[in-house]
């Protein structure tokens, strides 16, 4: 297994440098199981990606004019996600929510740390249960840890699977605005993002995209 580490500055910066390293560093495969069974991926093995100062503006990746590639994500759709992120409605066509996990534990957590204080290692949300194994598409997404440290509220997201070209920006930025909305209630400051995934990859399908953006040769 090889471990990558990405350093990043902020949320498209960390983007656009696992985008660019995936097609030196991750491995090819065809999906055996899963929704898209039967299509080749390119994956890491195994990632941590550090983003300093994942709250600077904008959230989302731009591409530069001329580029001839659409926007990965758009702040709307963001906003879409968010609102899975911090509510348990759930419709008819969905397996499930994140919000039906996040939802109490979200101010569970605010709480915690207003009223017991910032030095507790209790204060991680978990997505999922032991029958998630037996969904068709089991969540992505299965935690969120939080630390206080140095006067900020830090997020520590792990994803089983991860789709780094339009998952990776929404997510993260999803992720960025809900913790916001917890360090301004706990009465923090805003601080970093430390996310891991054993499963962050890109589809064959968005490959030449990924490369134009990142002016890799197709």
């Amino acid at each position: 297994m090889k471990i990558e580490f990405i350093q990043a500055r902020d949320l498209p910066d960390a983007w656009f440098q696992c985008v660019y390293n995936i097609f030196e560093k991750g491995h090819e495969y065809t999906i055996d199981r899963g929704s898209f069974k039967g299509i080749k991926r390119i994956e890491y093995d195994y990632i941590v990606v550090h983003i300093t100062h994942p709250g600077t503006r904008p959230l989302i990746p731009d591409i530069p004019p001329g580029c001839n590639v659409p926007p990965p994500t758009s702040m709307e759709y963001v906003e879409q996600y968010l609102e899975k992120l911090i509510t348990s409605m759930k419709a008819p066509h969905e397996t499930y929510t994140y919000g039906e996990d996040l939802e109490k534990q979200i101010e569970e957590v605010i709480k915690m740390y207003r009223e017991e204080g910032h030095n507790t290692n209790q204060a991680f949300m978990a997505v999922g249960n032991a029958s998630s194994i037996l969904l068709q598409d089991p969540q992505c997404l299965r935690g969120v840890d939080t630390r206080i440290r140095y006067g900020k509220l830090h997020f520590m997201p792990y994803f089983r699977s991860w789709d780094l070209w339009a998952g990776f920006p929404s997510n993260l930025a999803g992720l960025q605005l809900l913790k916001e909305y917890m360090a301004k209630e706990i009465g923090v400051e805003d601080g970093e993002i430390i996310a891991s995934s054993k499963g962050l990859h890109i589809y064959d399908y968005c490959w030449d995209l990924a490369k134009t953006r990142t002016g890799r040769k197709k």
